[in-house]
């Protein structure tokens, strides 16, 4: 399939079309990279855009379960919703579970849903360096709601909150010594905290966390583009789907806060400009790489390094040079 026809059938919502549209951006290959751009600059729409949210959670909270209630009442809505769930890659030998559509079963079967498990190639949190690629693509194709998962809660959640427009925190029931260990940073990024498993012996406990952690939000400085009372703290069922709803519906206020206040179109703004930078940095890194002569000289220096002939920094100097002829 060309370019062409790709484009236009992503455009059309075909579902295959944007399974190799992702493959394709996922791709290392020189090829198939200059490819991606190419398709990338065809369905490139201002006109289309999604509710980007960010999901992550402690492992064992029940994100799965959660992501599936939370995208069948979506659909069940109307709306078309689209799961960018990245696994955990093996450091050895780059393999990963992918498991996400085996726990999503109901949702992957629903034709409103799209449902992308993607490796995370051992990148920095789990966060895959093509995600912000693929929300692109599946905003091309039409979704309403991109929801992006991330492997448990780490650094990657600041990589995630800077390519979606609301970042959501999942937990488990339970106080104290958990409230310690949430890191501040997390809890200062995100706009809405859910507290699941809100149902049967569990109900109680759930409330009593989710009043914990609405206490502890409010001792957290206002930030740009909140609206009153955000960032909040609710408790939620993703077995009996309850509160579900409430959650959505303190997603789209907020969402809708953001755009009338120009916080959202200028947010983006600066994600777009900050992937921008971070495209140039990779390319440089995989120049040096891929480019025999640049990387045998990297080789060179970095075993006169480990040896302690040469200092880090001189090292490093020697390498600009050589990379940039003429600087300052």
């Amino acid at each position: 399939m060309d370019l062409d026809t790709l484009a236009d059938s992503l455009r059309d919502g075909d579902r295959r079309a944007l399974s190799r549209a992702i493959t394709l951006v996922e791709s290392a290959r020189a090829d198939h990279r200059r490819d991606a751009v190419a398709l990338l600059e065809r369905i490139a729409d201002p006109g289309r855009q999604a509710m980007r949210v960010g999901l992550s959670g402690t492992p064992g909270v029940g994100k799965s379960t959660f992501i599936e209630s939370f995208g069948k009442m979506l659909t069940g809505r109307g709306m078309r919703v689209a799961v960018l769930a990245v696994d955990p890659s093996s450091a050895r030998s780059g393999g990963s579970i992918l498991g996400d559509k085996t726990r999503m079963e109901e949702l992957a079967r629903d034709p409103a849903a799209f449902i992308r498990p993607s490796p995370s190639q051992t990148e920095l949190g789990g966060v895959a360096r093509r995600t912000r690629e693929a929300i692109a693509l599946c905003e091309a194709a039409g979704f309403d709601v991109v929801l992006v998962e991330t492997v448990g809660v780490g650094q990657s959640e600041t990589l995630v909150a800077r390519m979606t427009d609301l970042f959501v925190l999942l937990l488990a029931p339970g106080g104290g010594d958990e409230l310690q260990g949430v890191k501040r940073g997390i809890m200062e990024i995100a706009d809405l905290i859910l507290i699941n498993k809100a149902d049967g012996e569990l109900r109680r406990q759930a409330e009593a966390t989710r009043a914990d952690y609405a206490g502890a939000l409010r001792l957290l400085r206002r930030r740009e583009g909140d609206a009153d009372g955000f960032p909040k703290a609710l408790s939620v069922s993703a077995v009996d789907r309850a509160g579900l709803g409430a959650a959505w519906d303190e997603m789209e206020a907020l969402a809708r806060h953001r755009r009338e206040t120009g916080h959202w179109a200028r947010v983006r703004a600066a994600q777009n400009r900050h992937w921008f930078e971070e495209a140039v940095r990779h390319g440089l890194m995989r120049h040096l790489t891929s480019d025999p002569s640049t990387r045998d000289r990297m080789a060179a220096l970095g075993e006169a390094v480990g040896a302690g002939r040469t200092a880090p920094s001189a090292a490093a100097e020697e390498m600009l040079a050589a990379l940039l002829p003429g600087r300052d």
